[in-house]
């Protein structure tokens, strides 16, 4: 793991598509429990370093109801996302995730995690990789019907402050799907 983790935060494919250059962000250890797949490091995550070190990695940690200290320690997260590096700005928020990443590099980090429990994809990036044509029309029914995907993962809108509308309008989320996220959570840091 740690020769894979040393070449992946060493990789510059994609760099001349990179604004701000390659600084490839992720967290994984062998022993990670659940994994984390999301979209691509913003601003902030860039400048720190840190995966999901701003409001929208606040709002997960909310979500999942863990603490700073579990959420951060590698063997209980893998946090791998489906762009290792800012992708750029578009017109309307960040630009989609480099697509080079995820075939390069995500099987190899989840071959390399054998106690992987649960695996949470964030966002449509993340589920129509996973997910393919399994996924339902739109991300609001994919994560509506996310018992459909389960064992194998568990589905979940961006927890960006831009997304408040949208939790707002779809008050089942945080009454029907929170509350299975958060036992299916605990009970995979045991």
């Amino acid at each position: 793991m740690d020769e894979l983790l040393f070449q992946i935060r060493n990789c510059t494919h994609c760099q001349e598509h990179l604004p701000l250059g390659p600084r490839p962000i992720l967290a994984a250890h062998p022993a990670s429990k659940i994994v984390i797949i999301g979209q691509a490091p913003g601003t902030k995550v860039h400048q720190t370093g840190v995966p999901w070190d701003d409001p929208s990695g606040k709002q997960l940690r909310k979500w999942l109801n863990v603490t700073d200290e579990q959420f951060y320690n590698e063997k209980l997260f893998a946090l791998i996302p489906m762009g290792f590096c800012y992708p750029g700005k578009g017109k309307s928020g960040d630009l989609p995730p480099r697509p080079e990443c995820a075939p390069l590099w995500h099987r190899s980090l989840v071959e390399q995690m054998p106690n992987l429990k649960l695996t949470i994809l964030i966002g449509q990036y993340a589920q129509s990789y996973y997910l393919k044509k399994a996924r339902e029309k739109n991300l609001t029914e994919t994560v509506r019907n996310y018992k459909n995907y389960l064992p194998n993962y568990f589905v979940l809108p961006h927890p960006s402050p831009r997304n408040r509308f949208w939790l707002s309008k779809n008050p089942w989320f945080e009454e029907d799907v929170l509350p299975d996220l958060r036992k299916r959570v605990l009970m995979n840091l045991d």
